[in-house]
């Protein structure tokens, strides 16, 4: 099974969430219906950007690393090279 951490963006406030999943789809579906509790007043949102990993525990630590301060940096990398 792949694993996917994806980073989101709410609509209604700009900012940025981002989760771990395999199957993105249906996890921004459950984002987007008000199911996720972090997210449930900040919907909707759109998939900006995904990356797909072998095992749950990879995603883990990228999910992790990219929610920490050090990885915000990147993070903001990532979203400043989408188009």
């Amino acid at each position: 099974m792949q694993y996917w951490v994806y980073i989101l963006r709410s609509l209604k406030d700009g900012n940025h969430y981002v989760g771990l999943s395999s199957d993105v789809a249906a996890r921004i579906e459950y984002h987007n219906a008000g199911r996720v509790r972090s997210t449930k007043h900040r919907s909707p949102f759109e998939l900006l950007y995904k990356e797909a990993y072998a095992t749950r525990a990879e995603a883990r630590v990228r999910e992790k690393y990219l929610k920490s301060y050090e990885g915000s940096k990147e993070k903001l990398s990532i979203l400043e090279s989408l188009p």
